[in-house]
């Protein structure tokens, strides 16, 4: 998993302020240390150290769940060293993905920055249905990019976000604010109940015999359920058979999981999902809040029927201080534009930018697998909050940037590895906690079932 040894770098401050949101014990921030170079590209927010410092905090709370089941406690957390290279890698594992040699697909043709009347729009159409809508709710003649530049050109940003949104599309106005503050993780409720004793676990599988049960989609519940995978967790992610995923998607983010799918509205499908629900240790979901309840399938439900789960919730624009914000679709690229962050990345003649990975994806998806983790430490009945927004909050307004030091050289091959899987031969980008040593199946072509213990 991590190497354990005395060398490397601190990060005093990241590394702590993302350990403190997640509730550990202070006096261990600073046993986590980083060795080697990791070049994420230059830019105005300190991308670099919230990769370095959320892989960190991982990297701690794992360690922090090996000692309890061994039957210590944080006191008994020994130094850690993590690889920066490991970490850039693994922050854009997406680009690297090789799929029988064949680059991913990223953004789809209507996924993009469009220049507005007054300002800018950020579009994303990537799914077949968000891209239905933009075309609908602006009366696009084709579908291509061409129509779409012209139909933006000619609104008011706002306009433009409003009326995709009303037809279940997703563009966001580009805006130079950083709105609310977002925290990084939010308990939202502690049931006092303990759950599953987990016992001692095999050496460097912290989460070895925990069930998780995946609901998440995209790119940041996905990052914290691979994670969990790699550290012995039996994960199951279950999707809707009318939600395809997309599946350069799954193929970069399906490792260490199984994939099945089941139609919660079905009653049969529902019996088998509640059984599954029934013997679970975690529950991680990605869908916008009130998305799940109309199942009874929010955190205060779960949690009222099984009071030891831990369950993690995940969303784009947090839970407060966004109004109607909060129950919106979202992308990392979205909120990128929506909180600020598109706009300090804007070049010389003020087109909006990026930040040079999708950090607040990966970012959100380490720091997830974390909360998981020392849930688990501390004995599950446990439910906690993250969002991308929490996370953009935290690199734009609380994230120190590193002191300016000459990068090393830095090249990512050393972290790519192969394997077969469903998809074919997969390059991939292996973990900075290891390699799963096999790739994922396709997507849905999993039983509904748990492993045994």
């Amino acid at each position: 998993m991590t190497i354990t040894d005395e060398g490397g770098r601190a990060d005093d401050t990241g590394t702590a302020q993302a350990w403190a949101a997640l509730g550990g014990a202070p006096e261990i921030a600073g046993r986590v240390r980083y060795r080697g170079a990791g070049n994420l590209g230059e830019g105005p927010l300190p991308v670099a150290e919230l990769a370095r410092a959320t892989v960190g905090a991982c990297a701690l709370a794992a360690a922090e769940l090996a000692a309890v089941r061994a039957g210590g406690g944080a006191q008994d957390v020994a130094p850690l060293v993590v690889d920066e290279g490991a970490v850039a890698t693994a922050f854009v594992s997406e680009r690297h993905l090789r799929v029988a040699g064949r680059a991913p697909v990223t953004f789809a043709p209507l996924s993009g920055f469009w220049p507005a009347a007054d300002g800018w729009v950020r579009t994303h159409a990537n799914y077949p249905h968000h891209e239905a809508a933009l075309v609908r709710a602006l009366g696009l003649p084709s579908a291509t990019p061409r129509a779409l530049r012209a139909a933006v050109a000619g609104r008011r940003a706002v306009e433009v976000q409003e009326a995709v949104y009303a037809e279940g599309g997703l563009a966001v106005a580009v805006t130079d604010s950083y709105g609310e503050p977002q925290p990084l993780m939010e308990p939202v409720r502690v049931s006092g109940a303990r759950g599953r004793p987990l016992g001692p676990g095999p050496a460097g599988l912290p989460a070895a015999g925990v069930r998780v049960l995946d609901l998440t989609r995209v790119i940041a519940g996905p990052v914290a359920t691979r994670t969990l995978g790699l550290m012995g967790a039996d994960v199951l992610r279950i999707d809707s058979p009318g939600l395809p995923e997309a599946d350069d998607a799954y193929a970069d983010t399906g490792f260490g999981k199984r994939s099945a799918l089941l139609d919660l509205a079905a009653a049969g499908d529902r019996a088998v999902f509640e059984g599954l629900l029934a013997e679970a240790d975690v529950v991680v979901t990605g869908y916008r809040p009130g998305a799940l309840e109309r199942y009874g399938l929010g955190a205060a439900e779960l949690l009222e029927r099984w009071p030891g789960l831990v369950v993690a919730e995940l969303c784009a624009w947090g839970w407060r201080g966004w109004g109607p914000w909060a129950g919106r679709r979202g992308f990392d690229s979205l909120v990128q534009a929506g909180y600020g962050i598109a706009a300090a990345c804007a070049d010389a003649d003020g087109v909006p930018g990026v930040l040079p990975a999708q950090a607040l994806d990966h970012g959100t998806g380490y720091l997830v697998a974390a909360g998981v983790l020392r849930a688990l430490a501390e004995g599950g009945g446990r439910g906690l909050r993250f969002s991308l927004a929490g996370m953009g909050s935290w690199l734009a307004r609380d994230l120190p940037r590193a002191s300016a030091a000459p990068v090393p050289e830095y090249t990512a091959g050393a972290w790519l590895r192969e394997a077969q899987s469903g998809y074919g031969v997969l390059r991939y980008a292996a973990s900075p906690f290891g390699d799963w040593g096999r790739g994922p199946s396709r997507w849905g072509a999993d039983e509904a079932v748990w492993l045994p213990r």
